[in-house]
């Protein structure tokens, strides 16, 4: 089957597209998917580019991506919920990435149906950010309704979805989000009316300066910048990074270590970065401490039951999605090109999608 991969870790430019070998269901757990059209994530291409390599070994020729959508082509003979022919969209473990691939596996406690009415490119685009805002807004230790939270970034591909189910689903009271001054009058048109309450243009003010001190009740970091705004938390507050690599022992008990669908069959991350990396975290923990607030950091863990979740509020009009940018699967020079925006980490807006004609 064709895929896009590399032989060796790389950044987007030495991208390639070409056979490997392909798939079927091996396993009774097992799910096959003709993919229709993969997102690109931050992980994906850092991942690829070796970000991990000194935690976790890959193997070689390494196919790229988590999240896809599809159509179910066979099921292994335990799998109860999908049958061939069904529509659905998934955030692939560890042990089964490769969604850039004509076809994914994955096993059905990752996999749901696609949301209705959704095309393949916008469901494609979802699990991945949508799952990682879920999990990071439920760090805030009681109930969101009513209270201010910050969420830096809100066009880009996580922040689009956190500033949604901030206002939408966990009733936040008030969500303050930053852009640069071309995306400004962006954020309302694209999020919709009343899902974000305050926009800041950080090309002209200065969030620090521009939010009150002490007014903020939840961050959800997605531009590593967490510990710079912890002079506008209220006490008890609660801020949450993906950016930032967390401790040692998270990561040690993160699926993406999982090399394997069996649970228990995880690489170690070896003694001493789990110990350097615990370390860090504790400092940037007690730092936050001083101002009363509760630091964490963490890894997704995709399952199907959040996917349900998101899928139902899709079809209910709480959240949707912005894909900005598609790339053709066979076109790998703008496959490259989309990866290295997302790589770079600035310029886009919403999702981009490799589309699978």
């Amino acid at each position: 089957m064709l895929s896009i991969n590399i032989p060796k870790h790389t950044t987007p430019d030495q991208y390639e597209l070409g056979e490997v070998p392909s798939l079927a269901v091996e396993r009774p757990t097992d799910i096959l998917i003709k993919v229709h059209a993969a997102s690109i994530n931050p992980i994906d291409v850092k991942k690829a580019s070796g970000a991990t390599k000194m935690v976790l070994k890959d193997s070689f020729p390494y196919k790229i991506g988590y999240d896809c959508a599809g159509t179910v082509v066979n099921t292994g003979s335990q799998v109860t919920r999908f049958k061939a022919g069904d529509e659905v969209f998934v955030r692939l473990p560890e042990c089964h990435r490769g969604s850039w691939s004509e076809l994914a596996r994955s096993t059905e406690e990752f996999v749901s149906f696609k949301p209705k009415g959704l095309s393949m490119e916008d469901a494609a685009s979802i699990p991945l950010a949508a799952m990682t805002s879920l999990q990071a807004l439920r760090g805030y230790e009681g109930d969101l309704e009513g209270k201010t939270v910050f969420i830096p970034a809100g066009l880009g591909g996580t922040g689009l979805f956190a500033c949604q189910l901030a206002k939408n689903v966990f009733k936040a009271g008030k969500v303050i989000t930053t852009v640069s001054t071309t995306k400004v009058p962006q954020v309302r048109e694209l999020l919709g009316e009343g899902v974000v309450d305050e926009i800041i243009d950080y090309k002209q003010s200065d969030p620090k300066t521009t939010i009150p001190p002490q007014s903020v009740d939840f961050i959800f970091d997605t531009t590593g910048s967490a510990m710079e705004y912890l002079p506008l938390m209220r006490p008890k507050g609660a801020i949450v990074t993906v950016t930032i690599l967390t401790s040692g022992d998270v990561l040690q008990n993160s699926s993406v270590m999982r090399r394997s669908p069996d649970k228990q069959d995880k690489a170690t991350v070896p003694f001493a970065i789990r110990i350097g990396l615990n370390v860090m975290d504790r400092i940037r923990v007690a730092r936050a401490s001083r101002y009363g607030v509760k630091y964490s950091s963490i890894f997704l863990e995709p399952n199907a039951i959040d996917l349900d979740s998101i899928r139902q509020w899709v079809e209910a009009g709480k959240l949707k999605t912005i894909v900005g940018t598609k790339a053709d699967f066979r076109d790998i020079q703008a496959v490259r090109k989309a990866c290295q925006v997302v790589f770079d980490g600035r310029g886009g807006v919403g999702k981009s999608v490799i589309v699978f004609v």
